[in-house]
């Protein structure tokens, strides 16, 4: 059963105000006001927003705490990442002066003509995706356009690997790639914002090239439904034996899924009913009467690593979306009692011990994802209780001067705040807190399908 969070336990280790932020009404017993919380998910994005603008307009990312700014993808270059990922999200909120601002920025100013190497797989889920969900909001025939030109300069990747297996990097002006020894979720995350270009485009390419990579590496499954999460682009051979639920192979899993959501593609359904069987079957363990999915042989089973990281949240939700409803509960209760111990959940843990293997965490964002997902399942009030546990923990030891901040001590107290907001902030857990306690208008959540980045891909109403 998922628990609650203890009062006296977080009194505990927050500490007094802090502590009493992070309680949700209706763990104490009373009914949440869903309206006000999103009201002020709705303002802390607005004021966040407000400070990137200020200090920050067209950069890569905002330091909140210092108030500067720093690249992501390319040292001493900037492709807008926070403001491009965050442009759905302010669409959604109904912020639309927010957003064309953030529109017009993207038509002036946004230029894929540089002599520098990307992250392909990061490129695509943030910017393709991130200009494709910023497109269905507005129809604005600029935005495709900018998806389709990254697209195209992506694809040299996937052109120069004999299996169709992208390389992790690619020159964006040159083409030539770099770094062939990649892993399950830098090959296999493209069919959503691939498939989505094709269908606007008309053009094949995209959607082809996406669903080969994932069908090489599924056809390279063990006996036991397994696959190492380590495989190399050019001889197209695992490099591992590690099978992994989510550092190297996360978002692979949910593409099988989003590609029967979006595009009804039946193969790909099996495939992700039946990777998630494997991992349950095969990678399932109880440690202290906990559920984890720690590393094992994809051949044997067995056991090769005992850490399990937050990224791996994700996988509650897609197990109930995939029809495994209960183990998808059992698993959300294992992060839910991390949540409970530490109030922040660890970015890497030990599953024998539940104990932390690092201090730090940067705003991660899988724990709110699955509790979204879930709750769509079967709109459980419980899920959104949860979340609303999450977003108050996170304004109440990350917000800092300029927005909101990683972590790099989860045990002090005070906890110990570093300088950066990651740009999954602005698209990932900011949309699925308002998704979860709004009534959003501009979204049929029965129709609703994220991308991995949470960029909205289907379910807008224009």
């Amino acid at each position: 059963m998922i628990r609650s969070l203890h009062r006296r336990h977080a009194l505990s280790l927050m500490g007094g105000t802090a502590a009493a932020l992070a309680i949700p009404l209706a763990a104490q017993g009373r009914s949440e006001d869903w309206a006000a919380l999103a009201a002020d998910v709705k303002a802390e994005f607005k004021w966040s927003w407000d400070h990137y603008v200020a200090r920050a307009w067209g950069k890569d990312e905002i330091n909140p705490v210092s108030g500067g700014q720093q690249h992501f993808f390319i040292e001493g270059h900037d492709l807008g990442l926070s403001l491009v990922e965050a442009l759905d999200t302010l669409w959604l909120m109904e912020l639309d002066d927010e957003f064309q601002a953030g529109v017009d920025w993207v038509k002036a100013n946004l230029d894929f003509d540089v002599d520098g190497d990307i992250q392909v797989f990061e490129a695509n889920i943030r910017l393709v995706g991130g200009l494709l969900s910023a497109h269905l909001c507005s129809g604005d025939p600029v935005l495709l356009a900018k998806a389709k030109e990254l697209a195209d300069r992506l694809m040299k990747a996937f052109d120069a690997s004999p299996h169709g297996l992208p390389y992790r990097y690619v020159n964006l002006r040159t083409g030539a790639v770099r770094d062939p020894e990649t892993n399950l979720a830098e090959i296999g995350t493209y069919i959503a914002e691939f498939g989505v270009l094709s269908r606007l485009t008309g053009d094949a390419r995209y959607h082809d090239a996406a669903r080969r990579a994932m069908l090489h590496t599924l056809n390279m499954r063990s006996d036991l439904g397994l696959m190492a999460a380590n495989i190399h682009a050019e001889t197209g051979q695992f490099i591992s034996r590690n099978a992994s639920i989510d550092v190297y192979a996360d978002s692979f899993y949910e593409y099988l899924w989003d590609a029967w959501e979006l595009f009804g593609d039946e193969q790909l359904k099996r495939a992700a009913q039946e990777c998630c069987a494997a991992m349950v079957a095969h990678q399932g363990k109880r440690y202290d009467g906990r559920l984890w999915f720690p590393m094992v042989d994809y051949e044997t089973g067995a056991v090769t690593g005992t850490s399990q990281t937050v990224l791996g949240g994700y996988l509650a939700g897609l197990l109930g979306q995939v029809g495994m409803k209960a183990e998808g509960d059992d698993f959300l209760a294992t992060y839910t009692a991390m949540q409970e111990r530490y109030v922040i959940i660890p970015e890497s843990i030990d599953v024998t011990t539940a104990g932390p293997r690092t201090k730090r965490t940067g705003l991660r964002p899988e724990y709110a994802d699955a509790c979204l997902n879930l709750w769509l399942g079967d709109r459980d009030d419980r899920y959104r209780a949860l979340a609303a546990i999450h977003w108050r923990n996170m304004k109440a030891t990350s917000k800092a001067a300029y927005g909101y901040t990683s972590l790099t001590d989860i045990t002090t107290r005070p906890m110990t705040q570093g300088d950066n907001c990651p740009g999954y902030w602005w698209s990932e857990q900011m949309k699925y807190y308002w998704l979860l306690f709004a009534e959003p208008k501009r979204v049929d959540l029965g129709q609703l399908v994220l991308s991995t980045e949470a960029n909205v891909l289907r379910g807008l109403r224009t």
